[in-house]
């Protein structure tokens, strides 16, 4: 038996109604806000990634899946979506002179150890804004975030950090004065720190290793070495937060893993999943376009982890009965079967929103009714060959305690039409608020 590559998951169909339920949450949170979706390639040039996301990053040097195809090429399978996102506007002239406030959905890949939360086919959720310079949309995005997770039921499971990297310049300098502080206490630096010192040192910052927590406590911090145009911006954006109530925290270590990022940075991080405890990031990565042969452009974004997110929002409550099916329709005896196939195409085609499983593979009334209530439908439609001679049909009522009807199959689809906004009409309001 062939088994899924290791870190490359299988989604059956009972964890499905939960990556459903986010994505349907999301792309009406999308459509809310004016965001447009946009589908990539999942595999690029290698070339993209080494030069936006940095080639001595983790990431570039040893997570990405990079091949040569048969024209001798060399391909990497995306380990994120940005600079997809970025090589596509260019190319195809979304981004010059123009305001592009974009989403899209979709699998990465990065050669990690899998564990819980981390694996090597992960899912994510993005958003990339071009063209807007100031703080606003910046705050925008987190506050879209913020109305992302009360959607979901999440938001009293997650919590927002804030940091600002500055412009390149600032960053420049900063990186001199952390490297000085450093190398003083170049005793007290893990192995990968000191292998960081050299080729990327503000991501040592982010270092997990709570034996340094001291060290880097103490160290240098980047928000009082930041430019004035920087700084101002930063405090614009927490301004507008505090105006709608989003809550934040300064994390002054907070760096991200990609070199292209500046000015504004975010993550929205739980203690809910154990060790991988950041559900969404994001920032601001102004120099990006340009680097990759556009015109100077302004740009923000995030992105989050769809299956780090179904996991907390399964902590929860999952409303299952919005891809439930509306009813399950029963037919026992052959005039039935014949009668009822056609009836539910009938159906289908009356009310094009309804969900109707019809039965198939015969079977005992019992063992249909069975699978009916299994099958979460709200209601039962019983066709049997008595109810063909009479021209009736039964509606069982299988999350109520109701009497169960009898109606002409002539009158079945004002009937259903009727009893399914009275049965579902409360359930699913409560879920769109």
């Amino acid at each position: 038996m062939i088994n899924a590559i290791r870190g490359m998951n299988d989604i059956g169909p009972d964890e499905t109604v939960g990556w459903q339920f986010v994505e349907q949450q999301f792309r009406e949170l999308m459509a809310g806000y004016g965001y447009r979706e946009v589908r990539l390639p999942l595999l690029e040039k290698t070339e993209l990634f080494k030069r936006s996301i940095g080639e001595v990053t983790d990431i570039v040097e040893k997570e990405m899946y990079t091949f040569d195809d048969r024209n001798g090429d060399s391909l990497t399978l995306r380990p994120e979506g940005t600079a997809g996102c970025v090589r596509a506007g260019l190319e195809h002239g979304w981004l010059y002179n123009q305001i592009q406030r974009l989403w899209y959905a979709g699998p990465m890949f990065r050669h990690e150890r899998p564990q819980k939360g981390r694996y090597r086919q992960f899912h994510q959720l993005g958003v990339e804004v071009f063209g807007l310079a100031g703080p606003d949309v910046d705050a925008e995005l987190i506050a879209m975030t913020a109305r992302f997770w009360h959607h979901l039921g999440v938001a009293d499971k997650v919590t927002l950090e804030l940091n600002s990297l500055g412009t390149p310049a600032a960053r420049t300098h900063y990186r001199e004065v952390l490297v000085a502080y450093l190398e003083d206490h170049r005793d007290q630096l893990d192995e990968d720190s000191q292998r960081r010192l050299k080729s990327n040192p503000l991501r040592i910052l982010d270092s997990k290793n709570p034996d340094m927590r001291a060290l880097l406590e103490d160290a240098p911090q980047l928000v009082t070495h930041l430019d004035t145009e920087s700084r101002e911006h930063f405090d614009a954006v927490c301004e507008r937060l505090t105006d709608i109530g989003v809550a934040f925290t300064l994390n002054t270590n907070l760096v991200r893993g990609l070199d292209y990022y500046s000015r504004t940075v975010f993550e929205w991080v739980t203690d809910a999943l154990g060790a991988q405890g950041t559900v969404c990031a994001g920032g601001r990565y102004d120099g990006l376009v340009e680097q990759l042969g556009g015109k100077p452009n302004s740009a923000v974004g995030f992105a989050l982890g769809m299956e780090r997110l179904v996991a907390l929002v399964e902590e929860g409550s999952i409303p299952h009965h919005v891809f439930a099916p509306h009813a399950y329709l029963l037919m026992v005896g052959d005039d039935a079967q014949q009668t009822g196939f056609k009836l539910a195409e009938q159906l289908r085609d009356a009310i094009p929103d309804l969900r109707l499983i019809s039965h198939c593979g015969g079977g005992s009334f019992k063992s249909q009714m069975k699978k009916a209530d299994k099958s979460g439908a709200v209601l039962a439609l019983i066709l049997g060959d008595e109810e063909v001679q009479a021209g009736e049909i039964g509606i069982k009522f299988l999350r109520e305690d109701r009497a169960q009807q009898s109606v002409n199959q002539a009158e079945l689809q004002t009937s259903m039409q009727k009893l399914l906004r009275k049965s579902l009409e409360s359930e699913f309001a409560n879920v769109s608020a």
